[in-house]
């Protein structure tokens, strides 16, 4: 044997003596525990039955409504104008037609969700949001199994913010249990599904944060509909999934959330599927949305805008909304509601404000009668209307020139008395605003005008005005304070 063989082989027994030596702390074995240091082994937690049955019940909602929320994604084809590439030297020799800007085509994706609501035949019907499908080019619906069909769309509701697609096949699909939104109270559990940020089929949980909530004036948010406020979290790509209560029945279309990073903050809203109900009907019935019209503008008799109109026309604290113009022709003037009457209720619904009249009636179908309620003077007065469809925003805009009488009178505020520079002594209403091509407009009434007489008599509040203007027959006159001058204008009633 070799001298390096002999060293190798005295070191090699060496060390197994020396491991025999310490014992099993150096065994290359499974390590048995020192008889001093006692074993703690963990146990199961007993959890009380009743908790684990609500873990069931949201196992079994979330296995019966993955099924009827699909994912939906789209492409748009999207033209936009971009600067030609310009070199110094073409601002000496270039062609001035080459610098006007190029027009480039891009296909631009998109992803939803979307509840599978309805079947006739071989077509299956999606209900989602317009804001997801509503100028796509090309849509696909995938559904929870991973089958995947093209779609198409039936047709939109922007008022709302719905719309309906449908794809064909002879396949079994499932189909969503509606349930009754108008059920609902805060504070009820609530499931969200959906495919947020293209993760498909993803549940979340929360409550009823509220109900009834409203979009705000001029929000780029559909407004003739209230929503559902849930903390469930909802991100980009919930948009047209469900909002679920603990029955698996769909209560609402998640459609928005307010937030200023584009992502969840526990603020999320949802169209009651009540109000998406008339949606999916009027599309499949009719291959449209159709809307009740009533035939007037309207605003709230609050103190901002009317400081102590409550008392001069005398409705207390009734919830309502206040009629400033109405339409010639329209349903309204012809059952003889007049500018000045305070509306409470339609059709059997007591109403809380101006938004509320406007969704009521848009909900109701048109060409049918319904009961009106309203204050006038003060007094109660009944009437029958029979309501119009509503007509397009652009079309009903041409109309103004029917609308009567065509402004918006407020009460003169400190703030606006010191913005004009009107001096302490004048009282009046004041013109706030005068609708496009209507008569006010055409007679040529202007912001910022005080109303000093109608027809002769003095008028010193928002109360005399309308009660001269409806007590005229014929054309109305009005002496104005114009800045520093007087001015007389007439009305052609």
């Amino acid at each position: 044997m070799t001298p390096n063989r002999l060293v190798a082989a005295a070191a090699l027994i060496i060390g197994v003596l020396f491991l025999a030596a310490c014992g099993p702390a150096f065994s290359t074995g499974q390590r048995e525990p020192a008889a001093s240091v006692p074993v703690r082994q963990s146990q199961s937690v007993q959890v009380p039955e009743s908790l684990e049955q609500i873990q069931y019940s949201f196992r079994d909602v979330a296995g019966a409504v993955l099924p009827v929320v699909v994912e939906i994604n789209t492409e748009e084809l999207v033209t936009q104008r971009s600067p030609r590439f310009q070199s110094p030297w073409d601002f000496f020799f270039g062609n001035p037609e080459n610098r006007e800007p190029q027009e480039r085509e891009f296909r631009q994706p998109g992803l939803g969700s979307g509840v599978l609501v309805q079947r006739e035949a071989n077509k299956i019907y999606v209900l989602t949001n317009n804001h997801v499908v509503g100028s796509a080019d090309k849509i696909s619906v995938l559904l929870h199994d991973e089958r995947e069909f093209s779609g198409k769309l039936v047709a939109a509701d922007p008022r709302r913010d719905l719309a309906v697609v449908v794809f064909e096949t002879r396949e079994q699909v499932p189909l969503a249990s509606l349930g009754d939104s108008d059920a609902l109270q805060v504070g009820d559990l609530v499931l969200a599904v959906g495919n947020p940020f293209g993760f498909e089929s993803t549940v979340t949980m929360g409550i009823i944060s509220a109900l009834g909530r409203r979009t705000e004036a001029g929000a780029s948010v559909a407004n003739l509909t209230d929503y559902i406020q849930t903390d469930a979290a909802i991100n980009p790509g919930n948009s047209g999934g469900a909002l679920v209560n603990l029955r698996g029945e769909v209560i609402g279309i998640n459609t928005w959330i307010a937030s200023q990073t584009g992502s969840n903050s526990g603020l999320g809203f949802a169209v009651p599927i009540n109000n998406a109900r008339k949606t999916v009907s009027d599309i499949l019935s009719k291959g449209k949305v159709e809307y009740g019209w009533l035939g007037v503008s309207i605003n709230d008799l609050d103190g901002r805008l009317f400081p102590g109109a409550r008392e001069q026309f005398k409705i207390g604290d009734k919830g309502g909304a206040f009629v400033l113009n109405v339409y010639r022709g329209s349903p309204a003037q012809k059952a003889g509601v007049q500018p000045g009457d305070y509306i409470t209720s339609i059709g059997g619904q007591l109403l809380r404000n101006s938004d509320q009249l406007t969704q009521v009636v848009g909900n109701l179908p048109a060409g049918k009668d319904y009961e009106v309620k309203l204050v006038r003077g003060g007094a109660p007065l009944t009437l029958s209307i029979r309501l119009a469809i509503r007509e397009e925003e652009k079309e009903l805009a041409a109309q103004n020139k029917n609308l009567w009488p065509g402004l918006f009178v407020g009460v003169i505020t400190d703030e606006l008395r010191k913005q004009l520079k009107l001096a302490d002594g004048i009282r009046g209403p004041i013109v706030t605003a005068v609708w496009e091509n209507s008569p006010a407009a055409v007679a040529g009434l202007k912001q910022g005008d005080v109303v000093l007489k109608v027809n002769d008599t003095e008028v010193r509040t928002v109360y005399d005005f309308y009660q001269e203007l409806n007590a005229a027959s014929k054309d109305v006159m009005l002496r104005l304070l114009r800045e520093d001058n007087e001015v007389v204008l007439g009305l052609v009633k």
